[in-house]
């Protein structure tokens, strides 16, 4: 019974946040990012542990939290995909990405075998988490701000290409280690073929069986991000529209009532703040928090200098700082690698203060108000429903 008082306190508290979040202007990734970075390491180790006697796997362990974390897991891991997936560059945005992705991905390497001491897919790992953009919370900062259509739709296609990039690296690291493990996602992936040859043309039908797979695929330790591209391939071959099931009013209600904060508590309240820090020196949590977001900034910068202008007068500035937006995209890939052990709970922890840092940045400088009838959560206009 406590366990269920304890998360239906912490989902009442996240829908707190977001309420005042947005009396103050922020969009409400940010008001969560703040919560759950700020305030649930604290509510833990000064209340619910002591005087509760409960810890972060107690509050994990029940099967029923484990089943809404993977269902959780599967909604949002979806919606990237079917985001990164439907992709349209064009010239610039290639430009705008190539160094906005290397520039971090290789700083990112260097740190984690110089600094860190990892190596082969954790290393890969966290070069990638330097490079990554969130998708989602970008293009609602661009709608914020009323940002021109032309130069928003570049940004954003450079998004997608760079978490095209991550997300397919990712599965192939994964993959390298356990080839073995391939074979089912891989098989679970070319089920759209035979289905659309016995006659299957619904696309929410594909889009049910795509979030059941990955709720399975989660659940099972198998190569999720594998199984989802191949899937959503088969689907583009054969020109289905990937459209997820539900309605993108209540998909995007969902994801943030339930989804967001659910997949925020499981990963934080496992971790403790004092000791992970602890097992950090001064140098590496500071390395963890600075070198993504500068490297990222520098990146970001060489590839507007290399485009061609968006727009007359466009700040290079200005988009540097956007385009390093993290959030959704960089909080589902965190737990990702947290759940397979490729980074510790102390990398963990660290990684989303710098993810909280670089999503406030554009906030902090000015590009954060949030006019009243925006969605709570936004999916890219290159996406497919």
């Amino acid at each position: 019974m406590t366990i269920i008082l304890f998360w239906g306190l912490a989902l009442a508290a996240f829908a707190l946040a977001s309420q005042l979040g947005k009396r103050l202007g922020l969009i409400p990734i940010v008001s969560q990012l703040l919560l759950a970075t700020l305030v649930l390491p604290a509510v833990m180790g000064l209340w619910i542990t002591p005087h509760w006697q409960l810890d972060g796997p107690a509050l994990v362990a029940p099967v029923w939290v484990k089943t809404l974390y993977g269902a959780s897991f599967a909604l949002l891991l979806g919606h990237i995909l079917t985001d990164v997936l439907a992709l349209r560059p064009d010239r610039q945005a290639v430009k705008l990405a190539v160094p906005s992705f290397l520039l971090p991905f290789t700083c990112g390497l260097a740190c984690a075998t110089g600094l860190m001491g990892l190596s082969g897919v954790a290393a890969l790992a966290l070069g990638l988490v330097f490079a990554i953009t969130a998708i989602p919370v970008l293009y609602l900062y661009l709608r914020a701000i009323d940002y021109p259509a032309a130069a928003s739709r570049r940004l954003l296609q450079a998004a997608i290409l760079i978490d095209v990039a991550c997300w397919l690296l990712l599965g192939l690291g994964q993959g390298s280690l356990h080839p073995g493990t391939l074979a089912l996602p891989l098989l679970a992936a070319l089920l759209p073929l035979p289905l659309h040859a016995l006659g299957l043309r619904a696309p929410k039908a594909y889009g049910a069986l795509f979030l059941v797979l990955l709720f399975v695929a989660e659940h099972y330790k198998l190569n999720a991000l594998v199984f989802g591209m191949g899937y959503l391939a088969c689907l583009a071959w054969r020109k289905i529209p990937a459209t997820l099931p539900l309605p993108d009013t209540c998909n995007h209600r969902v994801q943030h009532s339930l989804a967001v904060p659910l997949i925020l508590t499981y990963g934080v309240i496992q971790i403790d703040a004092h000791h992970a820090l602890d097992s950090l020196d001064g140098w590496q949590l500071c390395a963890l928090v600075a070198l993504p977001i500068a490297s990222k900034l520098l990146g970001n910068w060489l590839g507007l200098c290399w485009a061609a202008p968006s727009f007359p007068g466009a700040s290079r500035w200005r988009e540097s700082l956007l385009l390093n937006i993290r959030g959704l995209s960089e909080i589902v890939f965190l737990n990702l690698l947290l759940s397979q052990q490729l980074i510790s709970t102390a990398v963990y922890f660290a990684l989303m203060l710098m993810s909280l840092v670089a999503t406030l940045m554009p906030a902090l400088a000015g590009l954060h108000r949030l006019p009243l009838n925006a969605p709570s959560m936004a999916r890219s206009p290159h996406a497919k429903r």
